[in-house]
C-alpha cells in the first residue's frame, strides 16, 4: 500500500487523554481536513498517515509522499521547516508541494513576481520594519484612513496589526520585522475573501469567507465564518490567471484568496501553497480530487 504523510504540528495534533497539550482553537480544521482525506485515500489504495513536521526523520520511513497538512507554526521556524522538507526530499519522499515552491512561496514578497507578470494585487508598501513615521506615510500614499501591516512570512492574520489614522501607535513603536502595508479594503468587511481551491491546477471549489461583527479577520480564529460560493466566469477567469501566472508548474495544491477592489474587479490577496487549509465542507469532492492527483503523481515517480 502506497503511505501518504500529512504533515502537523504540535498544537494540531490531537491530544490524549493525560496530555497538558493544548490545541489551536482552529484545529478542527485538521480534523475535518484528515476526515476527508481517510476515505477518499483509501479508497485508492492510500494510507494516511499524520505526522508531526518537527518528528525524527526516521519516522517517515515508508512514506511515499507527504502533503504539508497542517504545519501551522512554520513561519515561527521557517528555517528548520525547509530544512525538513529538503531532508524529505533528499531522502526519496516525494514532497508536495516541493521545497523549490515552498521557498517561492514562503515570503509573501512573490505578490510582486505575480504583479509584474501582469496579475491584479492589493497596493501594498514593503518595508524591513515599519514604525509609526513609516504607518503615516503609508497612510498618505494611500490616501486611506486605515493601514493593515503583515508579516512577510507569516500566516493565518497572526501578528497582523490594523491602524488608523486617529489611533497611530507611539512614536517608539515599530512592527520589529519585515512588512508588507497594505490599504484597509472595506470589501473584506461588506463581500468578504474570496478563495478559490484548485487541485494540479484544475479549479476544484470556491467560496467566500466573511468575518465576525466587529472584526475585519476573517480566519476561524477570529470568528470567521464560510459559505460556498458558485463563481461567476470573470471571478474564475481572475483567478486561474494566477495560477497561470506561476512560474512553475501547477502544485498539487493552491488556495487563491482574493478580494474586491472598489472598480469591481478582484485583485489577489495571497497564493497560498504551503500548508492551506483547503475547506472540505465547502469541496465535498476534494478527498477525491487529491487521491486522484496523488496517486498520479506517485505512479509517476
Amino acid at each position: 500500500m502506497t503511505t501518504i504523510g500529512f504533515l502537523a504540528c504540535e498544537t494540531t495534533l490531537p491530544t490524549g487523554e493525560d496530555s497538558t497539550k493544548v490545541r489551536r482553537d482552529d484545529a478542527f480544521e485538521h480534523d475535518l481536513m484528515i476526515r476527508a482525506l481517510e476515505p477518499a485515500f483509501a479508497a485508492k489504495g492510500l494510507e494516511l498517515k499524520v505526522i508531526d513536521w518537527e518528528a525524527p526523520i526516521d519516522e517517515f520511513d515508508g512514506v511515499d509522499l507527504v502533503m504539508l497538512g497542517s504545519a501551522w507554526n512554520y513561519q515561527d521556524r521557517a528555517d528548520a521547516f525547509l530544512a525538513k522538507l529538503d531532508s524529505l526530499a533528499a531522502s526519496g519522499v516525494m514532497v508536495c508541494n516541493s521545497p523549490e515552491v515552498v521557498r517561492w512561496n514562503i515570503a509573501k514578497t512573490y505578490l510582486r513576481e505575480l504583479k509584474e507578470k501582469g496579475a491584479a494585487t492589493i497596493p501594498t508598501l514593503w518595508r524591513e520594519d515599519v514604525t509609526a513615521k513609516g504607518v503615516i506615510e503609508a497612510l498618505d500614499v494611500f490616501e486611506c484612513d486605515r493601514v493593515v501591516v503583515k508579516r512577510q512570512v507569516g500566516a493565518g492574520a497572526e501578528g497582523q496589526e490594523l491602524i488608523a489614522r486617529n489611533t497611530l501607535p507611539g512614536a517608539d513603536w515599530s512592527f520589529g520585522q519585515p512588512a508588507m502595508i497594505q490599504p484597509f479594503l472595506p470589501a473584506i468587511a461588506q463581500e468578504g475573501e474570496l478563495s478559490f481551491i484548485f487541485i494540479d491546477g484544475e479549479f476544484s471549489h470556491a467560496l467566500r469567507k466573511c468575518a465576525a461583527k466587529g472584526e475585519y479577520r476573517i480566519q476561524s480564529l477570529y470568528g470567521g465564518t464560510e459559505e460556498n460560493h458558485a463563481p461567476s466566469h470573470e471571478e474564475a477567469k481572475a483567478a486561474r490567471a494566477i495560477i497561470t501566472a506561476l512560474p512553475f508548474d501547477p502544485p498539487l495544491y493552491a488556495r487563491i484568496d482574493m478580494l474586491r477592489m472598489e472598480d469591481g474587479a478582484l485583485a489577489v490577496m495571497e497564493a497560498e501553497m504551503i500548508e492551506p487549509y483547503l475547506y472540505p465542507v465547502q469541496g465535498p469532492e476534494l478527498g477525491e480530487r487529491l487521491a486522484v492527483a496523488i496517486t498520479k503523481r506517485v505512479s509517476a515517480k
